[in-house]
């Protein structure tokens, strides 16, 4: 599967553009963010969040794939500055909206309290960004009218931030294409389509 198909699926997935993926396709130089304002208690907590969405289970989940260094990455080198202040912050309120939710941290709540509560978080983030997307759509229909070029959309909900790098760290990650999807190391890569393998129901995707 070529990245920017992935990059395509995972916009479906998430009901947004993949944040970062225009600038990671073309090359993340933007390198705007000190890498090291993510501390060793934050990876962890990336770590885990990933690992709720991406459970293991007969096949690794997101932390075996070091879910967190990845978002560290992506975050530091092809996010902008409003999109990294968004992220920063709404890791920094992660917990503190957890306290809200089960009266403890997410790193103290058991695995289906982890999961209630990013349940709730990701209905959370699609009023935000439908609302934003309701604010912007004059402005938007102009810009595409105009094909101006500067139009930039205001950052996604943090949530849907760090879902769409879960979704793509894990499914671009050796562990990922290895373990969870389907690899030939036989078959010619990259961009080699053969639309005669055999499949059968509930096989998984191929990664490449």
């Amino acid at each position: 599967m070529e990245r920017r198909e992935l990059l395509k699926m995972i916009a479906l997935l998430t009901g947004g553009v993949v944040i970062g993926g225009d600038v990671f396709l073309a090359g993340c130089t933007s390198k705007e963010a000190d890498a090291s304002t993510f501390s060793a208690d934050h990876i962890a907590l990336l770590d885990e969040v990933g690992e709720t969405i991406i459970p293991t289970t007969t096949t690794p989940g997101a932390k075996a794939t070091k879910i967190g260094e990845f978002m560290k990455i992506i975050v530091t080198d092809c996010y902008n500055t409003d999109q990294q202040k968004v992220f920063g912050d709404g890791l920094a309120g992660l917990n503190e909206a957890c306290k809200k939710v089960n009266g403890k941290s997410f790193m103290d709540c058991s695995a289906d309290e982890r999961k209630t509560f990013l349940v709730g978080l990701e209905k959370d983030a699609k009023v935000y960004n439908q609302q934003r997307d309701d604010k912007e759509k004059d402005a938007r229909e102009k810009a595409r009218k105009d094909m101006d070029p500067n139009f930039v959309s205001a950052p996604s909900h943090y949530y849907t931030m760090i879902k769409q790098l879960t979704l793509w760290g894990v499914f671009t990650s050796e562990v990922g294409c290895k373990q969870i999807l389907r690899w030939d190391p036989k078959l010619p890569v990259p961009g080699h389509y053969d639309g005669a393998l055999p499949y059968k129901k509930g096989d998984k995707a191929w990664a490449i």
